[in-house]
């Protein structure tokens, strides 16, 4: 059997942050604290977000979130939400002040430390209802957080783990492409291509989903046609709409479940949490579908060819290549080797991949060699 579960309230569209009051309202939350960025703050986005708050005067900012959260900006998060006495967070930004709010809004209503959260901890049956509500605005089109179940935090023993429940799904998300008209291209690219790792991902798990291979195939097909659109003319408000949507509907899909590309990712993250996240998915893709492409599942259902179809292209060969030949002319490194990762890692890496939670939604299982073998064509 498999659960099948879309309950994000989606406010999309240039100018939808306007709504923000009402929802704020409408999932009871009366004096909430927003959970952001230095760059976003910087950028004036906090100002904007808050500009309609009847209460805007009194919300309590934190704007600390590291590039990869970790369970320590959770606990000083925690202690400023308790501290202002709130009933529900605002999270504004890409996918790490989202993922953090998620996290706080665990402990504003759980007792104990975070990692007794995580799904390879068995915390998933722990998360209840009393999660406190999250209201989520997106200001990259990349990670889709803002309709995820899922907070990527790097815990105090450097492991970078997931908690994943259906109570951590924002209460509300506001997808108003206008915010992220100032994404300057280095971070569209990346933040585009960690979209285009979603939709494709989540569409070769093996998992029974249909809904979620539909909306990965369109997303997919969104962010292939716009990508460099966004990235060369970041005014270009159709390429910015379309890239929003491609974003929202990869994490729309993967609640279905991602793959070793994330098991990897994941895992670079918790060694390295200053490697971002995106372009390491970018990096990792070709590798990672050529493993893929003899899955029982990709061959008996024409996988590959249909994400062909969607990107433009005449057979599903061309899919790998095509990815790291994107990844070069948006300007993104296309070999781990570029970003400081070495080879005398490998072993580091493998030994995460394996323990992380995507690892088992991979079409085809990867052994340690697998792993090893894929992150050497990429190194």
């Amino acid at each position: 059997m498999v659960v099948i579960n879309y309950i994000t309230q989606i406010n999309f569209g240039f100018g939808s942050l306007s709504v923000l009051p009402r929802e704020c309202e409408r999932v009871g939350i009366k004096w909430p604290m927003l959970i952001t960025d230095r760059g976003v703050r910087s950028a004036g986005l906090v100002d904007t977000v808050l500009r309609d708050l009847p209460t805007r005067q009194s919300v309590p900012v934190y704007d600390e979130t590291p590039g990869n959260p970790n369970e320590a900006s959770v606990r000083a998060a925690l202690a400023i939400y308790r501290e202002g006495e709130c009933d529900g967070l605002i999270a504004v930004g890409g996918g790490s002040p989202i993922d953090l709010a998620k996290a706080v809004a665990v402990l504003a209503a759980h007792d104990g430390p975070l990692k007794n959260y995580a799904a390879v901890e068995g915390g998933a049956t722990r998360i209840t209802a009393a999660t406190a509500p999250v209201v989520a605005i997106p200001t990259t089109a990349g990670t889709g957080s803002e309709v995820g179940r899922g907070s990527l935090i790097i815990m105090d023993d450097g492991r970078k783990l997931g908690i994943l429940s259906p109570h951590i799904v924002p209460k509300s998300a506001i997808c108003d492409p206008e915010l992220t008209l100032g994404l300057p291209p280095a971070l569209t690219a990346a933040t585009g291509m960690d979209a285009v790792a979603h939709c494709i991902e989540t569409f070769l798990s093996p998992l029974f989903n249909p809904p979620a291979d539909g909306i990965a195939l369109d997303g997919l097909r969104r962010a292939w046609a716009h990508i460099e659109r966004a990235t060369s003319t970041p005014e270009d408000r159709e390429a910015r709409l379309n890239m929003m949507s491609a974003s929202t509907q990869g994490a729309l899909a993967f609640q279905k479940g991602l793959g070793s590309v994330h098991s990897l990712s994941h895992s670079l993250g918790g060694i390295n949490p200053k490697l971002h996240h995106g372009t390491l998915n970018a990096i990792l893709l070709p590798a990672v579908i050529a493993f893929n492409a003899q899955a029982e599942t990709v061959v008996s259902e024409g996988k590959l060819q249909r994400l062909a179809g969607a990107m433009g292209l005449s057979s599903g060969e061309e899919v790998g290549p095509a990815i790291e030949t994107m990844t070069r002319r948006l300007g993104l490194p296309t070999r781990l080797s570029e970003m400081g990762v070495g080879a005398e890692l490998i072993p580091d890496i493998v030994k995460g991949a394996l323990a992380d939670h995507s690892h088992k939604t991979n079409p085809r299982e990867a052994s340690a060699e697998d792993y090893a073998d894929m992150l050497r064509r990429v190194m």
